[in-house]
């Protein structure tokens, strides 16, 4: 099982909208797909429609349960959910090896799935940490804009601490423009300033980028990916490409 940690330190940037269609669309390409809801918002969790009641993530953190009680078979996919509990994570993992909890958690289920997807909390605490230091690729959303290009450093400077202490053959697989206006003379500077970042901290900016529509918002209203609901929309074709290009860069399993 191949781990990929969708992260931003920003909110607002499509982090659990890329988790989503990139987990889907691996689905589409024959691939066996768990979901891990890493933050306490639970927006992937509502999304796949995972059911209120029964084992969070909170609880497999806290060891109260095992990978396998703690997923369920929603009717969007397989799915670790979260809710509101896991903010608790942050005070209460405070033991030695508080960073290991989701690898050591996932050991158990390796052999089921040929991906899992976290969604991450957008900030830079011991929920993000556990998440990249649980996986083998990174993916950073981000938009075009001074803010994100600011949380991009913050993001930096948490990959590096991980890389040194935790995992270090954490990949970086790049970071993937959203919402992104094209013919928007500032966007067209901000996304040039990102590709200087990128390259600054020894990655790329996806070739694919992520146009603004409606079409995913109302996807997530009706708690279905963006492929189902709206084929023929500019998100699907997006998405559809990074998937490809994200294949094609040699992240495919096995």
């Amino acid at each position: 099982m191949r781990v990929i940690s969708v992260a931003a330190q920003k909110g607002g940037v499509g982090k659990s909208t890329t988790a989503h269609a990139l987990g889907h669309g691996l689905i589409l390409k024959g691939y066996t797909v768990l979901f891990i809801d890493l933050d306490p918002q639970g927006n992937l969790s509502h999304t796949i429609a995972a059911e209120e009641d029964g084992a969070t993530m909170y609880d497999l953190l806290m060891r109260e349960v095992t990978a396998l009680d703690a997923i369920q078979h929603a009717g969007g996919g397989d799915i670790i959910p979260a809710n509101e509990s896991l903010s608790a994570a942050d005070i209460e993992l405070t033991k030695t090896g508080k960073e290991y909890r989701l690898k050591e958690a996932l050991q158990s289920i390796a052999d089921r799935y040929d991906y899992a997807i976290i969604d991450t909390p957008p900030s830079l605490g011991v929920l993000t940490v556990n998440a990249l230091t649980a996986s083998d690729i990174l993916i950073a959303p981000s938009q075009a804009d001074m803010y994100c290009l600011k949380a991009m450093w913050h993001l930096h400077g948490t990959i590096d601490a991980v890389k040194k202490y935790c995992n270090p053959s954490l990949v970086v697989a790049g970071i993937l423009l959203t919402r992104h206006n094209g013919r928007a003379v500032l966007s067209h500077d901000m996304a040039d300033l990102l590709k200087d970042i990128a390259e600054q901290i020894g990655t790329k900016v996806f070739n694919t980028t992520i146009r603004e529509g409606i079409a995913v918002r109302e996807a997530q209203a009706r708690q279905q990916d963006i492929y189902s609901y709206a084929p023929k929309s500019n998100a699907a074709a997006d998405y559809m490409a990074f998937v490809n290009e994200l294949l094609d860069g040699g992240v495919n399993h096995g």
